[in-house]
């Protein structure tokens, strides 16, 4: 006896064998009448039969099968059976292989149609509830989606494969008989008790036949001669949808092992939507965790432009521990920061979130960068004992056209010049955080104008396919030679820059988070900048007032004279009032007019109401009014109070 070969992940027809005589199973059958196939394709004996085969077509039984013997039912019948588990066995892996929604739908569709039904419905709840939550009210059902089995001759519908289709009907003069998009489920309802007993049913039982126009909607059921079967999607905790499978007139009807069929096909497709909404859920928490972990943007300090990049390591991991930063400093200065916390998931990019916090709140106390370092070393040691991140820390400031660099273990930055010669810099490399008792060094390079700083994590340079040092001299000499293509004159834009940083990468060189932040030095020339010691006497806020009149008249803003000699004025008899040491008048012309006062107190002023018979009090007001904006921040040696003025 030959044996017959069977559809490939529920997909393929199933190869042409002598045809079983099929019986309904709404009927009695006749004694020795064979049973029908187990997943049956439409019979070639009908009206369109000239149109060519059929998918699964399984032929009528040669003449006198009606007296065949006991024992060839009995192979027959064992055949469909081994039929029955192949296709039920390569459908369940083919649904299983989606990873979200559609993927799953979609694979229930193409195992279903035409190898199991000639068509099929799929109606999911909306809003799909996740995990435990509670499932919102009313209970509605959206059509997700429907496949049918297309003739070989029927004209080509417009729109891509797996659009939306419709069911079809026996009447080629009928057209086709669209189902609702929606199903508000009614409690009670013929179709709730149906959805509520979780087995399948078939269309022409007493419940089904109320049930299947509740589904459809209004004036709409399973055309005249078809047959169907109604599946209850039932997840880990209730129902949240339902599959309806139809079969046309020219093909065999559904039997009972159908059932069990159906039944297998609904609880793998709900269990695994189940787990994609489940998945999908985790994938926005650690998308949102990751973007609050990350600056939403880049401040844009005077002297400096800052551009940055985040790659994840893969789409399936979008979390990791990198992290970068950018933190403006008194003084005009801004901190860089960029860091790596060992691994890639949400733990990593938890303790990531924690050290960069406290790498913000040291930096507002204005710390040094290796004492910055060392209290991120002790941070993550009460962390706990295996936290380990890599850290680059660096200070920049436009007026002295100087950083400041302080290392923990992180790979060296990149130094691209303004001729175009990029240069690795020479930093203390120092042990990574949370290693404990090691002390970092810092070191202050040259940062001249036009020049860009490069500081990235190892994911950018390192990989399976190369080690760091490799890495960094490619990226050396691709950063060189992005440099070459703008002229020694001019420096290559910045975001372009950082995009062509990126392309270097080839097909399986991303093993790990890439963090890129890039630094543009423009600096502020001397001749934009005033600076003057002032004692703390009575005397200084006049001649802090004539300082910053000749500095205004120099640069060309008389207009704000008035103002700015009133708030100097201001600032300055604060700081008299409490200083011990000589106090700093800083003037920075740029886009816009800074005065920064600086005193050996660390006690902060704050902006109070004063009461019409306080004869002070109301010098922050004045400032608040009339400054475009101002604030106050402690240094290590006492504060600095600054305000900013538009210029003309």
């Amino acid at each position: 006896m030959t044996e017959h070969p069977t559809s490939h992940e529920g997909r393929q027809p199933l190869a042409a064998r002598p045809q079983e005589r099929a019986r309904p199973r709404q009927q009695e059958a006749p004694p020795g009448a064979a049973a029908t196939a187990a997943i049956p394709g439409p019979s070639p004996a009908v009206p369109n039969a000239a149109k060519g085969p059929v998918p699964n077509a399984l032929p009528n039984p040669a003449p006198g099968a009606e007296a065949a013997t006991p024992v060839a039912d009995t192979q027959t019948v064992s055949r469909r059976e081994g039929d029955r588990l192949r296709f039920v066995g390569a459908a369940t892996r083919r649904i299983a292989r989606g990873i979200d929604l559609d993927e799953i739908v979609l694979g229930l569709c193409r195992a279903s149609v035409p190898t199991f039904s000639d068509a099929i419905l799929v109606y999911l709840r909306d809003p799909l509830p996740v995990g435990d939550e509670r499932p919102a009210n009313p209970f509605v059902l959206r059509l997700r989606r429907t496949d049918r089995l297309r003739l070989a001759d029927e004209e080509s519908e417009s729109g891509p494969e797996g659009e939306r289709l419709r069911l079809p009907v026996t009447d080629p003069q009928a057209g086709l008989l669209p189902a609702a998009d929606l199903c508000e489920i009614r409690a009670g309802g013929a179709l709730a008790e149906v959805l509520r007993g979780v087995r399948p049913v078939f269309g022409d039982s007493a419940a089904a036949r109320v049930a299947l126009p509740e589904l459809l909607g209004a004036g709409r059921t399973v055309p005249t001669g078809h047959r169907a079967i109604l599946a209850p999607l039932r997840g880990r905790r209730r129902v949240i949808g339902a599959a309806v499978f139809l079969r046309g007139t020219d093909r065999p009807p559904f039997e009972a092992n159908d059932l069990l069929v159906a039944a297998q096909l609904a609880t793998h497709t709900a269990l695994g939507i189940d787990k994609a909404v489940l998945y999908g859920r985790e994938a926005y928490i650690a998308d949102e965790l990751q973007r609050t972990m990350l600056p939403d943007s880049l401040p844009q300090p005077t002297g400096v432009r800052l551009a940055s990049r985040y790659l994840p390591a893969a789409e399936t991991a979008r979390v990791g521990g990198d992290w970068y930063d950018a933190i403006p400093l008194p003084g005009s200065r801004v901190a860089l920061v960029v860091g790596d916390v060992m691994g890639h998931s949400m733990t990593s990019a938890a303790i990531m979130g924690q050290l960069r916090t406290t790498a913000q709140t040291l930096a507002g106390l204005d710390l040094p960068p290796q004492e910055v370092l060392h209290h991120l070393d002790e941070q993550a040691q009460r962390l706990g004992s295996d936290r380990m991140a890599t850290c680059l820390y660096a200070v920049y400031d436009p007026v002295a056209h100087r950083i400041t660099i302080a290392n923990a273990g992180h790979p060296p930055p990149v130094l691209l010049h303004l001729g175009g010669r990029a240069e690795v810099l020479r930093v203390p490399p120092g042990a990574p955080i949370g290693v404990g008792g090691v002390d970092f060094e810092a070191v202050e390079l040259d940062a001249p104008a036009g020049a860009t700083l490069l500081l990235y994590t190892d994911g950018l340079v390192e990989s399976r396919m190369r080690d760091v040092w490799t890495g960094i001299e490619i990226l050396r000499e691709r950063l060189a030679a992005t440099a070459q293509l703008t002229g020694p004159d001019h420096s290559p834009p910045l975001e372009a820059l950082c995009d062509d940083v990126l392309d270097m990468l080839g097909p399986g060189d991303r093993d790990d988070d890439i963090a890129l932040l890039a630094a543009r030095f423009d600096g502020i020339a001397p001749s934009d900048v005033a600076y003057w010691f002032l004692e703390p006497e009575d005397a200084a806020p006049g001649r802090a007032r004539r300082l910053a009149r000749r500095a205004l008249s120099r640069w060309g803003l008389d207009d704000l004279s008035d103002e700015v000699e009133l708030l100097v004025s201001e600032v300055v008899t604060n700081a008299v009032r409490y200083a011990e040491r000589p106090v700093t008048l800083r003037l920075l012309r740029t886009d816009i007019l800074r005065c920064e006062v600086g005193d050996d107190s660390p006690q902060l002023p704050r902006q109070r109401r004063a009461r019409e018979t306080d004869e002070g009090g109301r010098g922050l007001f004045l400032v608040n009014r009339l400054a475009r904006r101002w604030g106050a921040t402690r240094l290590s040696t006492g504060k600095v109070v600054w305000f900013e003025m538009a210029t003309p």
